[in-house]
Order: structure tokens, then sequence, then C-alpha cells
């Protein structure tokens, strides 16, 4: 009934829908889901705030048939623009070319991110989910969530034949927290962890995700370590231990036992180590020096790692923990920025607006 209600409204007159996407953090196992690592598991969390994407459409007329404000770059592109767009922005291109669009349609796209760009915690991905949501709903078409992840991983790996994995797509369409098993790449089986009240405000009083200070970029370190475990190098027994991880983490957040998932969080980030050293920065490391001694119970280098991009931490017990230790990590470890976050109760959220 949703979506005949919204294409009645939209082919009579001008319609605004608003999209919501969380982004990924705490990202345990994150590594074994990929192409090279055959199969994995992974627990993660989507958190807010994330992506924001606002669509308008109207009949056409002589003015540009797609704008688009990249509102975090200070950019407008009215497309087509020779080119420009793609190159600037070849993730958000590949996912408007692959959207529903009528061809008597106009429209102006909006696209707000609430973390830094490169920050590791899956924007890109999330970006994409949120796009292909807007356009859909505006089609009337709107995806299940898991078509809707599928769908824009296929973005990313065919359309632009980039390296992704399979679990950032999942947070921005799923929400909340998630375990992801992977019997094959890209095959998934996706198990929403359905949290304690407790759990989850906890969560919320004590999650701190710390920017390194850069957009993340470590290609040629990633690059190494896939040649290595495509060779069969040593470090595919890091691939076991993390996969490990993932289902600890699954345990302790089940049972409420956040002390449990902190020393995950922390064994993880020392399992990414052993895949590569260069995988936990130098600043990460003076990062989670400052966390430790200021009493967190976990810390996480979020996504694949390397330099830049951004630390997850689970800050000690107490109402101020999280504020004094934000302001402890940006006084005593210059450039980087403490950004609390909460748990998202849902995945990718269309409105009417």
């Amino acid at each position: 009934m949703f979506s005949v209600i919204l294409w009645l409204t939209y082919v009579n007159t001008t319609l605004s829908l608003t999209v919501t996407a969380p982004v990924r953090i705490a990202d345990l196992g994150g590594w074994t889901d990929t192409w090279f690592a055959g199969h994995g598991a992974v627990c993660h969390l989507a958190v807010a705030p994330g992506i924001e994407v606002r669509l308008e459409a109207w009949p056409a007329s002589d003015e540009p048939r797609l704008v688009v404000d990249a509102h975090d770059f200070g950019e407008r592109h009215e497309l087509p623009d020779a080119g420009v767009f793609k190159r600037r922005h070849a993730l958000l291109a590949a996912a408007i070319g692959e959207a529903s669009t009528a061809p008597d349609r106009a429209y102006h796209l909006h696209v707000r991110s609430g973390v830094p760009p490169g920050a590791s915690t899956g924007s890109s991905a999330a970006v994409v989910v949120a796009v292909l949501a807007a356009f859909d709903a505006m089609a009337g078409e709107p995806l299940s969530p898991a078509s809707l992840a599928r769908r824009a991983h296929e973005v990313e790996v065919q359309s632009l034949g980039l390296e992704s994995g399979v679990q950032d797509q999942i947070a921005a369409a799923y929400g909340g927290a998630n375990f992801i098993e992977m019997p094959r790449y890209p095959e998934t089986l996706v198990e929403p962890l359905l949290l304690g009240a407790a759990t989850r405000e906890a969560l919320d009083q004590r999650l701190l995700l710390v920017y390194l200070g850069r957009g993340h970029d470590s290609s040629a370190v990633h690059r190494q370590v896939i040649a290595s475990l495509v060779a069969g190098g040593g470090q595919r027994h890091a691939l076991e231990g993390l996969r490990a991880l993932a289902w600890q983490g699954r345990a302790a957040l089940l049972a409420g036992d956040l002390a449990a998932y902190g020393r995950a969080l922390s064994a993880n980030c020392d399992q990414q180590a052993e895949l590569h050293p260069s995988l936990v920065s130098d600043v990460a490391s003076r990062v989670i020096g400052v966390a430790r001694a200021h009493g967190a119970t976990g810390w996480k280098v979020n996504g694949a790692g390397g330099d830049g991009g951004s630390l997850t931490v689970l800050c000690g017990v107490g109402p101020e923990a999280r504020a004094l230790l934000a302001r402890q990590v940006e006084a005593e470890v210059p450039g980087v920025r403490a950004l609390p976050v909460t748990l998202s109760a849902t995945g990718v959220r269309v409105r009417i607006t």
C-alpha cells in the first residue's frame, strides 16, 4: 500500500524524500568477509549519525535533469557534466547509474555524512544504500534490506571493480547489531542480534568513535596483505582468529557481557596487526594508550585498518566516562576528533518530507 500511495503522489506533484542510513563500527571479524578469505564471520554495530540523502523529483522541463549537491565537499554538479562528477565521485555516480529513474522526471539529490569522509566506517557503502533506497522509493519499488545490501555491493564490485567485503552494505541496510556468516563469498546469512535494553543503553553511553585525523588511505598495505593471503602466507592463521572473535563478540553481546565484548574488540585489534603491523597505525596506537590509561575496556581499529580512518573505543562505566575520555584523547593526540555515537535502532529509513 505504501508504494502505491507514493507512486500516485509522485506522478501528480513534486515529491521530496529523506533517507537515512547508519554506518558501521566495531567490526569483529573484518577482513574475513572478502573474496580472498573464502568464508567468514563478522559481528558489527550499525550506528548514528550516518548518511542522510534527500531526493526531490518533479516533472522534467528544460532545467538539468539531475543536480547533485555533495555537501561534505561543498560541491554542486549538474549532470551531465562531461565526466567531472564521475572523476570526483565515482561511487556516487555509479549508484545513480544503477538507480531507478524515470525519463520524464528531473531530480535534485542532496548527500550529507555524519562522519568524516574516509573514516573507515563503511560510509561509502551507506551512501550507495541510501541513494538506491531513495530512487527505488521514488519509483514506488522499495527493496528488502537483503536485496538492497546485495544490490549496493554489486555497484561497488561489478560496476566499479572495487575491492569490497559484504558487511558494510548489510550494516547500512539492516541497522542495529548484526552477526554475519559468509559460507562462500558473496553469500551471507544475516542474524540481527536482539540485545537487551540494558545492553543497548550501556552501548549508547559508552561507545566513542575516534577519527584519526585523516581519511583512510592504505591501499598499498592492503595489496600486500591480499597478495600474501592469496599465496597462502602465514597470515592466514590471523583470519581464523578473526572469525573466532566474531563469534565471541556475538556471544558477549547476547549475554550483555560488555567486559567480554571489550576484550574481544581489543583482541581483534591485535589480530589485525598480525595481518600486517601497519594496519594499526602509530596514531591509533597512541589513542589506544590514552584510552587504556583512562579506563576504557576495549578498542578496535575500524574496517581494514591502516593510515587514517578511525577507532572504536568502549569507554569505562559511569555517566562522565565517555566525555572525559573524549577530552583526553583530543588533548593528548593532536589532530584526532572524538565523536560519540549511538546504536542505530533501524537500518535504511525512507520518509516523505
